[in-house]
């Protein structure tokens, strides 16, 4: 455990933002999930609204620090990508 004051606040932060962020990601892999049930299913509207749904909140986890975009992009690009083959 930390001895000085200011370490003991940066670690009460740190398990702060710890739990923020979790809920966030949390949030952000339903979306995911939300999407690949739909194009398992078959059903192609349903899985482009959940694509164009994912994509927001993917982008915002970027801005948030809660993923690298370059993980971003791989995930939307994959996304997509199995939307794509739904149609064709």
């Amino acid at each position: 455990m930390a001895n000085i004051k200011s370490a003991r606040k940066r670690a009460r932060q740190a398990a702060n933002t710890r739990l923020h962020k979790m809920g966030l990601r949390s949030k952000m892999r339903t979306q995911i999930k939300a999407v690949i049930s739909a194009v398992e299913k078959g059903d192609k509207d349903a899985a482009t609204a959940a694509y164009k749904a994912a994509v927001p909140v993917i982008d915002s986890m970027i801005t948030k620090g809660v993923v690298n975009k370059n993980k971003a992009a791989r995930h939307k690009s994959r996304l997509n990508k199995m939307v794509k083959a739904l149609a064709a």
